[in-house]
């Protein structure tokens, strides 16, 4: 008898596994699926201030067509694992317009200094995810591994126009940094 409850109990730990396995997919699909809707929503608030044929505005529009890559792959993921999108779009849908229209209104360094802070946040997360997927998703760690080197590509243009010299960088980096793991940690449940 005392064998039976043994072999049930490996069963129920079995099941258990599958499930946080697929609840961890879950969890990685949507919050990079809404990170990526909020990325491609910064870049048109950008682009909506400086304009699609303006220097930066070029170099803004190579960017947001990389995030829109992302997000057209990330929507096919939705579909074909059967997620949950997080129940937050609309909000990061204005958030991230607002960050990225209010960040190019105080100028090119405070725009891109908001691209290297919501980049480095990204990249970091990535790795993150690339940690917590088996072999079997490896198609999947494919994908991350390639958006996480865009991110960081971002994350360098933005470094080279001179972000760090932008008027409050520190305060703002933070600021924006902490916005984005807020985003990241509530997105990936609701």
């Amino acid at each position: 008898m005392a064998l039976k409850k043994k072999k049930k109990s490996s069963k129920k730990k079995t099941r258990s596994s599958k499930k946080t396995d697929r609840d961890t997919l879950e969890e990685i699909i949507r919050v990079d699926h809404a990170g990526e809707y909020g990325a491609t929503r910064i870049y048109d608030g950008q682009i909506a201030i400086f304009g699609k044929n303006s220097k930066i505005g070029k170099t803004i529009q190579h960017m947001a067509d990389q995030e829109q890559e992302h997000i057209n792959k990330f929507n096919e993921l939705i579909l074909e694992h059967r997620v949950r999108p997080t129940a937050l779009l609309p909000i990061w849908n204005i958030a991230g317009f607002a960050l990225g229209a209010s960040t190019a209104l105080l100028g090119e360094k405070a725009a891109m200094a908001c691209t290297v802070a919501v980049e480095k946040v990204i990249g970091d997360h990535y790795q993150e995810q690339l940690g917590l997927l088996e072999d079997d998703h490896k198609e999947l760690k494919n994908t991350i591994s390639k958006f996480r080197d865009d991110e960081m590509e971002h994350h360098d243009i933005g470094i080279d126009h001179d972000a760090e010299n932008a008027p409050g960088y520190k305060i703002m980096s933070k600021a924006i940094e902490f916005g984005c793991k807020t985003a990241i940690a509530i997105s990936k449940k609701i």
